[in-house]
């Protein structure tokens, strides 16, 4: 479409756009029903099925057997952050964070507030600029599971391997680079994301958690903070953002007509390849953010010699049609997030921009 825009905004993000042309092919009468998929009841069987099919294809994506079960929640990563501990920190155990970015740090600083916690590793002294190796990671006694978020948004790293925690239980944070590549999530008792990245529209949560991680939830919770209660609804105990999980839902159907998280996860890596190989050649005009061996593939971050330079390069980008380009509030620069819809052309443009930018102004 002529008017649509490359966008690399981290979210909300790019949705496929066949997803966005079948949603308005059925925007006013869904299945038949006479009605948007926004009106019908979340009781209805129509839209049960839409849950249904949501849970079984996140499982079917990541291989995972009927010893998971997935949870559609609202409030964002930020719920979950509480939500955890809540459920998950009794008296007497000790939570375990690695603090890797401002998202990890948020969630370490929510446990804090409700139990004891411990700081098993973290990046900050050095920028954030790296992930931690296994022996920098040092687990508390009467660890009750250990966090981690598995791609950090504003600093541009990703964990490249999962943990070796023995029988502690691991909770990751997927929000930003969930389905984008192949990770045995049967490493993880419990991984969640906010969809507004890689899944779907921002107003809905998808949790993967671990059957017998469940059964040992909190009884004393609040039923809308707890885990139990909304397994046991089948994520229906409130209603739910119904669009939001729809959309997900035909997300989770395009993955895997694409060929799955293999698939994609190639796709991913070519695209994130096109920028990083615009940075290293630019003989030190671009100077990236991560260590080279922690790049993210979703979330590029660099800078240019000058702020100047930088709102001359943003300015040049939108002309292109390449938004969303400005780095995080904190950190300056610029930062560049290729979610799974951001089409290969999108990546293209912006390392040509990049080579051109660099030759006139390096």
């Amino acid at each position: 479409m002529a008017n649509r825009v490359y966008n690399f905004y981290p979210g909300p993000a790019a949705l496929p756009l066949e997803v966005l042309e079948k949603a308005q092919s059925e925007l006013l009468d869904y299945r038949e029903t006479g009605m948007s998929v926004m009106e019908i009841s979340h009781r209805s069987s129509e839209f049960e099925e839409v849950v249904i099919s949501a849970e079984a294809l996140l499982l079917e994506l990541y291989g995972l057997s009927d010893d998971y079960q997935v949870l559609f929640l609202q409030g964002g990563a930020s719920m979950q952050f509480a939500m955890i501990p809540l459920n998950f920190l009794p008296a007497g155990t000790v939570a375990n964070y690695t603090v890797t970015g401002s998202f990890a740090e948020k969630a370490y600083q929510e446990a804090s507030r409700i139990g004891e916690t411990y700081l098993a590793a973290s990046t900050k002294e050095n920028g954030h600029r790296y992930i931690p190796r296994p022996g920098e990671i040092k687990i508390s006694e009467n660890a009750a599971y250990l966090h981690m978020t598995t791609n950090n948004t504003i600093y541009g790293t990703q964990w490249k391997y999962v943990p070796d925690c023995g029988d502690v239980p691991i909770v990751a944070d997927m929000s930003s680079d969930i389905l984008s590549r192949e990770l045995d999530i049967s490493s993880f008792d419990l991984a969640y994301a906010g969809a507004q990245k890689n899944l779907g529209p921002a107003g809905v949560t998808a949790v993967i958690i671990r059957k017998s991680l469940l059964q040992t939830a909190a009884d004393n919770v609040p039923a809308i903070l707890s885990y139990r209660e909304h397994a046991a609804a089948r994520s229906l105990y409130n209603t739910p953002p119904c669009f939001a999980i729809y959309i997900l839902k035909l997300v989770l159907e395009w993955v895997k007509e694409k060929g799955g998280i293999q698939s994609v996860g190639k796709y991913n890596s070519k695209k994130a390849s096109l920028v990083y190989r615009a940075i290293d050649e630019s003989e030190g005009f671009y100077r990236g953010h991560a260590a080279v061996e922690d790049r993210s593939a979703m979330n590029v971050t660099f800078r240019l010699p000058g702020e100047e330079l930088e709102k001359e390069f943003l300015a040049e980008a939108a002309n292109e049609g390449l938004v969303g380009l400005k780095g995080h509030r904190s950190v300056g620069g610029i930062r560049a997030s290729m979610y799974n819809a951001m089409p290969m052309e999108g990546c293209r443009l912006l390392s040509r921009l990049m080579k051109d930018f660099c030759s006139r102004k390096g």
